[in-house]
């Protein structure tokens, strides 16, 4: 059955525009959420933790969701339900967040919906990767959606930084535009595999599946976690362990850069989403190349050259911080961060494949969740312990913690064995 199933780079093209719309609300997110806590008069490690709401819900949820989107079967596929269910308040609720920048309840009321509707629909569209792309595909297939992950952050930060400019509120409302409408695209545009779209008749009711499911999807998630520390092969583990601290580095800029921007080098909030543009400009170019530069040369060479690069790159910029001001400074670590785009594209567009080709088609989901579980745990774990030691030493301290943390998940990754591309679903 999974044999006749024709491959296509063109849907996985369209399938991109679910990571685009996902990418352009993070970005925006990540970029002024900090900036609107911290005038609140938060400490950072406060804001820190606030900005892991989404990292919590998707511990809590993507595993549970990953494994029920791979047992749902509905006219439409396994995984659009979910899309449908949280792209519209996503949307809504992200618009309305700089409305309310003055009330802390209120903004906080409306950045947990958002983040809940957000973790509704993530695992279940990562999945929908692997359901349409034969294993020696996948590394170029993530290129492709990354790709278009990369699009989405670059209107975020290039874009959506001009409309911040010209009214804060610009730039959330148009993003939660973009979003429906690239999930739209993706509802009516790329079809799931008919084998997905069929109930075995006699089967289950959606409600038996959902108290079986919730019950199952932590089940697996501790038996695939107890499997990565027991197998005598340990790659799972040593996958999880480095995905875990390159994401701990990782997350730690994206979530204060622009507040070390206002802060430390002494520019505007929108001038340091300006700059992050260019590590998402890096990203969109390198994509592509990312996935097959994994194929050809290997998933652990790749993503440990990517990592040494961003450990070599992140030293740049602290020497521009503390040794360069004014558009010198803005011009240095713009060529950096485009440069770091680059790196980061050899690392994340091959981790998923590797996580994934470590198991079954049949397991796709939960593995997803497994992926995002190692991520997700790391990013609630940066942001407030960077913030922590922002308020502790100062923003000088951003850029070392995260080297550090990028630095040992190279090592980490040096003894993953497996999950290099095979042929075949």
């Amino acid at each position: 059955m999974y044999a006749s199933q024709k491959f296509s780079y063109f849907k996985v093209f369209l399938l991109g525009f679910g990571f685009f719309g996902i990418s352009v609300i993070w970005s925006v997110y990540n970029s002024y959420v900090p900036i609107f806590l911290k005038e609140l008069g938060l400490a950072s490690w406060l804001v820190g933790f606030i900005m892991t709401i989404d990292n919590i819900f998707a511990v809590v949820l993507l595993p549970y969701l990953g494994v029920l989107s791979d047992v749902t079967r509905t006219r439409i596929g396994r995984r659009k339900p979910y899309i449908l269910l949280g792209a519209p308040p996503a949307a809504l609720t992200f618009a309305l967040i700089p409305f309310f920048r003055a009330e802390f309840p209120a903004m906080m009321a409306v950045i947990i919906v958002m983040n809940l509707s957000m973790a509704l629909f993530r695992s279940p569209v990562i999945a929908f990767m692997p359901d349409i792309t034969p294993s020696e595909k996948r590394s170029q297939a993530n290129g492709i959606i990354n790709f278009m992950g990369g699009v989405g952050s670059l209107l975020a930060y290039f874009v959506g930084s001009q409309l911040y400019k010209m009214n804060p509120t610009y730039s959330f409302v148009a993003s939660g535009v973009v979003l429906l409408l690239a999930s739209l695209l993706v509802i009516l545009l790329v079809d799931e595999p008919e084998e997905f779209k069929v109930k075995e008749a006699g089967g289950p009711s959606f409600t038996e599946i959902l108290g079986k499911t919730f019950r199952q999807s932590f089940s697996e998630l501790a038996d695939n976690l107890k499997l990565a520390f027991t197998d005598p092969d340990k790659s799972l583990l040593f996958m999880l362990s480095s995905i875990f601290l390159w994401f701990i580095g990782y997350n730690a800029i994206e979530t204060f850069f622009t507040s070390y921007a206002k802060w430390y080098m002494g520019l505007d909030e929108a001038t340091g989403s300006f700059i992050l543009g260019f590590v998402a400009l890096g990203f969109l170019i390198f994509s592509l190349p990312a996935g097959f530069i994994g194929s050809k040369l290997g998933r652990r060479k790749t993503m440990t050259l990517g990592l040494l690069l961003l450990v070599s790159l992140l030293a740049g910029v602290h020497l521009a911080a503390i040794s360069v001001t004014g558009s010198v400074l803005v011009y240095t670590v713009e060529a950096l961060f485009f440069l770091g785009g680059f790196a980061w594209a050899l690392v994340n567009v091959n981790s998923l494949p590797t996580v994934v080709d470590m198991t079954t088609r049949e397991k796709l989901g939960a593995y997803t969740g497994l992926y995002y579980f190692a991520s997700q745990s790391a990013a609630i774990l940066a942001p407030p312990i960077a913030g922590l030691f922002i308020d502790l030493l100062g923003y000088p301290t951003l850029v070392p913690y995260s080297k550090a943390f990028l630095l040992l998940s190279a090592v980490t990754l040096q003894f993953v064995r497996k999950g290099e591309a095979r042929k075949g679903f």
